[in-house]
């Protein structure tokens, strides 16, 4: 039976201390943390470093401000919206800043979408502008002339194939600083959904919302100072790398790696070494590829202090393992587009493996079931989170933003429970629970117990039907060793599942594969699976 002090805590979650009174309310984000750093002595300390070389804090002022101008003189108004679509180099901070001390929303966009998508994003964010990378702009050629509201492209690489080069159009701008007169809850930015569950859509985000994860998390959480350099596998245009790679690191004064490729554990692994980068944001896929590798360094080889990851729940025993081979714990975590960043984590000197911890100081978080009213602890239920960070809308789609935001609450969509000691456990998403024999089953759950298994490298786990009709887990696996797939280590992986969880758990059917269908944040996409199946 619940205790009585369970109940109330469920019932009625303590609300945060609001700490948005501490931003004045005339506020522009760009420029607060620009002049912050120059104020406190870092114009020439590095901000960046890109293949290109090394950017100090002066020099990306410089060039925020003269990409301000650029867009003052192609006539763009505050409010109106340009898309980005870059890759990680110095060019992503200044254009998201540059919009954004102009007063200009910034629209950035994930890097490996259709051109179907893009079509959709130009056509929903109305965009007056598009900034793309050289190698990204043949997805967008054809849809340049057909949007009747983009007016203008600037391509950031050599050749801007007849359209305005971003180099030279900094190059030839007035470098006069101007801050557009903002406040605190204008819209300043959006970011569109990841795709993991469908469709995007865009999450409209305030000027303040990225003062606040920053107040909240990166400096009481995960403690960066200016001598952190940061490595962010998550990219900028994620909400995840956002805060990691970029608000994070220059509230404090610190440098970050850009690594605009796709980032490999080899590459990584070179990349950590040569720049002696002391905090790692990582996803569970990454890290598990990463101690997989047989070009894995050293524990002597690394400087890190911090490791963070999110996207998705971290297996235990990646955990476990990585804490072993390196020494650092991973700090696993949960944020959302919709929350801008992290709102539940593990935290230094309060790791529990198997668990995304406890809720961070600022955000309230409850549980409640499919009837909306509070679960007991220890039973599962929605995970609901209240804070400063929420979004304050999906752009343009009512329907969806009455469903997730309701009032004061923003759904996640994610199933959790919290323990005994007050720690959250994920269970999987709303839409990934599977009912066996009219039991819940966590596909999380049964990840993590085919993830110990010696021959695994990455799995995932989907509701599919029997001939009968009925649901039963089915699992696709990713082998360290794809040649060792067949019917015997199939029988072994069930059998290994049995051996870990209560045997109505165990995946009825085994399907290998060479890779998982992922965003371009490295979640895997679910939804694509079952899709596959007779189960939707």
């Amino acid at each position: 039976m619940a205790r009585a002090a369970d109940l109330v805590a469920q019932t009625e979650p303590a609300m945060p201390t609001d700490p948005v009174g501490a931003i004045p309310r005339a506020y522009n984000f760009a420029a607060d943390i620009l002049q912050r750093n120059l104020a406190a002595g870092r114009a020439s300390k590095p901000a960046f470093i890109d293949p290109r070389g090394t950017w100090t804090y002066g020099q990306l002022s410089d060039r925020v401000d003269r990409f301000g101008a650029v867009l003052r003189a192609l006539e763009l108004r505050r409010e109106e919206r340009v898309l980005m679509c870059l890759l990680d180099t110095i060019d992503w901070p200044t254009a998201f800043l540059g919009a954004i001390k102009a007063g200009v929303v910034a629209v950035p966009v994930n890097t490996l979408m259709t051109e179907d998508d893009y079509r959709f994003m130009l056509a929903d964010s109305r965009a007056r502008v598009l900034v793309v990378s050289e190698a990204l702009l043949p997805k967008f050629e054809k849809l340049i002339k057909e949007s009747p509201d983009l007016a203008h492209v600037l391509v950031s690489g050599d050749d801007a194939h007849g359209h305005l080069n971003f180099e030279d159009a900094i190059a030839e701008a007035n470098p006069e600083p101007y801050t557009a007169p903002t406040l605190r809850d204008d819209m300043c930015f959006w970011l569109y959904t990841s795709g993991s569950t469908g469709k995007p859509k865009g999450a409209v985000h305030i000027h303040s919302d990225l003062r606040l994860t920053d107040d909240l998390y990166a400096a009481p959480i995960l403690g960066l100072n200016e001598n952190d350099v940061c490595y962010s596998v998550a990219k900028l245009f994620f909400a995840y790398g956002l805060g990691n790679a970029l608000t994070f690191p220059m509230s404090v004064g610190a440098s970050t790696v850009l690594l605009p490729d796709r980032p490999t554990p080899e590459g990584v692994a070179e990349l950590l070494k040569k720049n002696a980068v002391t905090v790692l944001y990582g996803v569970p896929t990454f890290y598990a590829a990463f101690l997989a590798s047989a070009q894995a360094p050293k524990r002597s080889e690394l400087k890190l202090r911090r490791c963070v990851s999110a996207g998705e729940a971290l297996p235990a025993d990646v955990g476990r393992r990585w804490l072993e081979r390196y020494g650092v714990d991973i700090l696993d975590g949960i944020g959302s587009t919709e929350m801008l960043h992290i709102f539940l984590s593990n935290r230094p000197g309060d790791v529990k493996y198997g668990t995304t911890g406890k809720p961070i100081p600022g955000y309230a978080l409850k549980l409640v079931g499919d009837n909306g009213l509070p679960v007991k602890r220890g039973e599962l239920g929605e995970l609901l989170v209240s804070g400063p960070t929420s979004a304050i809308m999906y752009w343009n789609n009512r329907e969806q933003s009455r469903k997730t935001f309701l009032g004061e609450w923003t759904r996640s969509g994610d199933k959790y429970l919290e323990d005994e000691d007050g720690y959250f456990v994920y269970c999987g998403r709303n839409d990934d629970m599977l009912k066996v024999s009219g039991l819940y089953v966590s596909p999380f759950e049964v990840e993590g117990a085919l993830q110990t298994h010696a021959e695994v490298l990455e799995c995932a786990v989907v509701a599919w039907c029997d001939g009968d009709g009925l649901i039963k887990p089915k699992a696709f696996v990713v082998l360290k060793t794809h040649e060792n797939a067949g019917d015997s280590l199939s029988r072994a992986l069930q059998d290994h599942v049995k051996s870990k969880l209560a045997p109505y758990k165990y995946p009825r059917w085994i399907e290998f594969r060479r890779e998982l269908p992922k965003t371009a944040t490295g979640k895997i996409q679910r939804f694509k699976l079952r899709a596959e199946g007779p189960a939707r």
